[in-house]
């Protein structure tokens, strides 16, 4: 039996973006991770950096459980982690020399880690997984069992999806992306997990309580932006009967009044939302919670069934109110499936937030002003925006990494700035973000306040305009020639 502490390295206080919006989640893969090799025998531990205070806590970890290996497994269902911040790779590193300080065997995984290995190692990783990696850290632990004086080199010698430092050099054989593990089931390890911690900062944030579970791992879709290092394109989804028991779980072990469902796409086929929805109220009914979709997956009956099965809140990649920028992200969906979808959900009580995604590569302005309307037609209850963000293993990426500088990945996700030459500079993203902000801000406040805050609006986007050229850059990457866009197909 070895001593294992298992942490990850996404502290909520090093992004104040996040830390002012006060909305966190326990580390869903990493407690994963935990319970399964808990199964294998081990004795392990949890370092949650979520709401710690800073690297020193993890130190006193470490003195505290005396691991003989420690894994940083970053947790894959965050999207903030799959952005591969900078702050939280510098604290990632910090933690590793925390680890080899106290004579411990290092193991680090995720997305970041997945596409640079390099920085880990020179951190001093012993071993870095690349993709979701279980079965690599299965075996390294059973080879560290049996022979706990083995070198590093012998210790991951002829392991894929391994990457070790030999002779200064990195090794690393790639597998390519693998789907999601079969041995990654039943509960995570919930009971290492501080929660009275998230439900007290809750509570004083919000005045009430959320807790987070997944539905299913990876997501089969293509948009040419979007990096996935862990599961590639596989989709893997977990019985309806499993979710519904996991949700009645946490109900009453808990209490949480909201549950945040993580999956890159949930649901995905209405069968297995009504089905859901069924096990649900057979045992003890639903807790209100929110997920992520894709409009087009939104027909009239998965709307209902969504509605059945207790969904408060659906978030839609909306990305643009342009055809012409969602056909060359290869994005697969239309304006019209955008419209359809808010109205459709909001029949059944479901609110309905877009995320857009400013600065594709080909957008002008005509194309920014057709977002703003898509906003103002669809009328979404909150939005969420950023601009385009290239990411290793992206056709995107390949597009732009010529021009990428010494600054490759944003600090924390409050930076907002552009990795590339895209059409305007970033202040001009900005002001565009803050605008479109104001125009959902107006369209749900009371009635009597609109029309003098929709003047004003106004007058500032005619301003923004009117100086828009002054924020062109004149070495602004081309566009691309458009992509055909994806077929989905509806069962």
């Amino acid at each position: 039996m070895l001593r294992i502490h298992v942490g990850h390295s996404y502290f909520l206080r090093f992004d104040p973006k996040q830390w002012e919006r006060g909305k966190p989640y326990p580390p869903l893969a990493t407690i994963q991770v935990a319970a399964l090799l808990r199964q294998m025998g081990h004795a392990v531990s949890l370092f949650d950096a979520m709401l710690a205070d800073g690297v020193g806590d993890f130190e006193a970890s470490l003195h505290a459980t005396r691991p003989d290996l420690v894994v940083l497994y970053e947790d894959n269902f965050n999207f903030l982690t799959k952005m591969c911040l900078g702050r939280m790779r510098e604290a990632a590193c910090q933690m590793i020399a925390a680890a080899r300080a106290a004579g411990a065997r290092v193991v680090v995984a995720g997305s970041d880690a997945s596409d640079h290995p390099d920085a880990f190692l020179a951190a001093g990783a012993h071993a870095v997984l690349v993709g979701e990696g279980i079965a690599a850290l299965a075996e390294l632990i059973d080879r560290l069992q049996r022979h706990p004086e083995a070198d590093a080199d012998d210790w991951a010698a002829g392991l894929g999806g391994v990457a070790t430092l030999v002779n200064g050099q990195t090794q690393l054989t790639r597998l390519g992306a693998l789907p999601p593990d079969p041995r990654l089931v039943g509960h995570p390890a919930w009971d290492l997990v501080d929660i009275e911690r998230y439900r007290a900062l809750w509570h004083e944030r919000h005045g009430y309580f959320s807790l987070g579970m997944a539905a299913s791992r990876g997501c089969p879709f293509r948009c040419h932006w979007c990096a996935k290092p862990i599961w590639g394109n596989h989709y893997n989804q977990r019985s309806a009967e499993d979710v519904a028991a996991e949700m009645s779980y946490l109900k009453r072990t808990f209490k949480p009044d909201h549950i945040w469902l993580a999956d890159d796409i949930f649901g995905f086929r209405v069968d297995w939302v009504a089905e859901f929805a069924a096990h649900l109220h057979a045992a003890d009914g639903p807790v209100p919670f929110t997920i992520q979709i894709r409009a087009d997956l939104i027909s009239e009956r998965m709307a209902a069934a969504l509605g059945q099965a207790g969904c408060a809140e659906a978030w839609i990649g909306a990305e643009s109110g342009s055809q012409r920028v969602l056909d060359a992200m290869n994005k697969g969906t239309k304006i019209a499936d955008l419209v359809t979808a808010r109205t459709r959900l909001g029949e059944h009580g479901i609110r309905v937030g877009f995320f857009i995604q400013l600065g594709y590569l080909g957008e002008q302005l005509a194309d920014l002003l057709a977002t703003r309307d898509l906003i103002a037609r669809a009328a979404p209850d909150d939005i969420g925006v950023s601009v385009s963000y290239p990411l290793p293993g992206t056709k995107f990426y390949e597009q732009v990494k010529a021009q990428l500088g010494a600054k490759t990945h944003w600090q924390d996700s409050g930076d907002l700035a552009m990795m590339f030459s895209g059409a305007y500079d970033s202040d001009f993203y900005r002001r565009v973000r803050d605008l479109l902000h104001e125009q959902v801000a107006i369209q749900q406040a009371k009635p009597a306040a609109r029309a003098e805050r929709h003047a004003a609006l106004d007058a500032q986007w005619d301003g923004l305009i009117a100086r828009e050229g002054a924020h062109r850059n004149q070495n602004a990457t081309p566009p691309p020639a458009t992509a055909r866009p994806i077929a989905l197909q509806l069962h």
